[in-house]
């Protein structure tokens, strides 16, 4: 079983950064690729990025390319999400998912572990 919590979550100005981290215990994710994703009000879930568990794929959303990075640091059995630039529309709940696969998923289906997520809240 494998536990995910988010952090790093909060209210920022535009044109700010967070970083977002996604601790896993439980068992290591080495083998797992993870992503990020996020929920505004009113709307369904989203994919912002992910992270194959070699660190070696990447993909982003179009609207976070250029402006998010995502990153991971497997001796800490972490990821993170560092986000530049931010927007009042990037704001919405943050949750980061794990699958075991080197496969780099988008959809939310995709992915069997969940974290309880963190707010990010961005003013104009």
């Amino acid at each position: 079983q494998v536990r995910l919590v988010e952090s790093g979550g909060g209210l920022v100005q535009a044109g700010g950064s967070l970083r977002l981290s996604c601790a896993a215990s439980g068992r290591t994710i080495n083998y797992y690729a993870v992503g990020w994703f996020r929920q505004a009000p009113g709307k369904e879930r989203e994919f912002v990025a992910v992270i194959s568990w070699s660190g070696g794929k990447l993909d982003y959303a179009d609207s976070v390319k250029g402006r998010f990075t995502i990153s991971r640091d497997n001796a800490k059995n972490t990821v993170y999400l560092q986000m530049n630039s931010l927007k009042p529309e990037d704001t919405a709940v943050y949750y980061c998912a794990a699958e075991r696969s080197n496969t780099v998923y988008q959809d939310v289906t995709d992915y069997g572990y969940w974290g309880q997520g963190t707010q990010v809240t961005v003013s104009s």
